[in-house]
């Protein structure tokens, strides 16, 4: 659950987050409480300091470990095994003049921006200047990334891709950023201009982790994105919460030993664009799916619930926000009780590896 944040981490104020975060808690409290009792028979809200779970429950929260930074990769790396110990590169002042003129050398092109911004605010105030020039639109944030965003009736969705592919081979120590993404939108001037769903992210090759030891993962959204495709099977790209809902219920039904989802819009639509209101809504649309991906479970069936970091909406920040995460587990075999607060979000790669027998070989080996 992207960005679903259960409180400040004892290191936020290290990465930034001086206001005290606490993403499902400040939801919750925003809009008077929140019409989702899956959420609260598992003790999803209840690691998230709302309220108790009902008896068969088995919750508590995760701390990140890892100094890679506070966004979707270090998080999912994080479960999967690899505890990044040195932070990823920031360009809160843009980047460098050479790492620039080396891009666009190899793309033909310049770029317009190169500052640290929030997507949609940028799309809007350089959005027609590159639909008049075609030149990409270059920025950054507070985590290590590279977004390049192109109008899509202007540069074709798949060279978007190509421009981001070249980023990646150029981006290397020392700038070796976390993750290049794909930013393309639609839309003019007179009306505005709107991200579309073709989101890609293309990260920086993962070290060896859980997902190698399966080796045939069923990853769900930009899960698969995040480890460079390594270990995944190929299945179609998912781009929302419906459409990840529905690829999950094909997967229930392949013979997949581990399917790993993301469901982002949490994060992407609400929580980036501080908007407590819609996150409440998206946790009460999401409710019935848990409830009925539960209804669906085998016997030998784990679930586990978790997030890869925060997204306040309640802040001041668009940025991500440095939590811990919730960690709930669902299935027949699972002892009910309250986990408290446990070291390592690779707790989850853990679980995992147990209930399918796979040795783990990764951090403290």
């Amino acid at each position: 659950m992207d960005g679903c944040g259960a409180g400040e981490a004892p290191d936020a104020a290290e990465f930034g987050d001086h206001d005290h975060p606490s993403t499902i808690f400040h939801v919750w409290q925003t809009n008077g409480g929140l019409n989702t009792p899956n959420l609260a028979k598992h003790g999803f809200l209840a690691a998230c300091g709302v309220g108790s779970a009902g008896p068969p429950a088995c919750f508590g929260r995760l701390r990140e470990l890892s100094k890679g930074g506070k966004d979707s990769v270090t998080g999912h790396w994080e479960m999967a095994g690899i505890v990044t110990t040195t932070p990823f590169p920031t360009y809160p002042d843009g980047f460098p003049s050479e790492v620039v003129r080396a891009f666009e050398t190899a793309i033909g092109r310049q770029v317009l921006g190169n500052v640290a911004a929030s997507g949609t605010e940028i799309i809007e105030r350089l959005g027609a200047e590159h639909v008049r020039t075609g030149f990409p639109i270059l920025y950054t944030s507070a985590d290590s990334v590279f977004q390049l965003a192109c109008h899509e009736q202007v540069v074709p969705v798949e060279e978007l891709y190509r421009f981001c592919q070249v980023a990646r081979g150029l981006l290397v120590p020392p700038h070796g950023v976390e993750r290049v993404i794909a930013r393309p939108f639609e839309g003019d001037a007179l009306y505005g201009f709107t991200r579309t769903e073709r989101r890609r992210d293309f990260p920086m090759p993962p070290p060896r982790n859980l997902c190698d030891l399966v080796g045939d993962v069923f990853g769900i959204g930009v899960v698969p994105e995040l480890f460079a495709g390594r270990g995944f099977r190929s299945v179609r790209r998912t781009q929302n919460n419906a459409e990840h809902a529905e690829m999950l219920w094909s997967a229930l039904e392949s013979d997949a030993q581990f399917i790993w989802a993301n469901f982002e819009d949490f994060d992407m639509k609400y929580g980036h664009r501080n908007d407590p209101v819609g996150f409440g809504h998206c946790l009460e649309a999401f409710d019935p799916v848990l409830g009925s991906l539960v209804s669906r479970l085998l016997p030998s069936d784990l679930l586990i619930l978790s997030a890869d970091h925060g997204n306040d909406p309640t802040t001041a920040s668009t940025d991500h926000s440095r939590e811990y995460v919730p960690f709930v587990l669902i299935g027949d075999g699972v002892e009910a009780g309250a986990l408290g607060d446990l070291e390592g979000m690779d707790t989850v790669g853990r679980a995992v590896a147990r209930h399918l027998g796979l040795g783990w070989v990764f951090r403290g080996a």
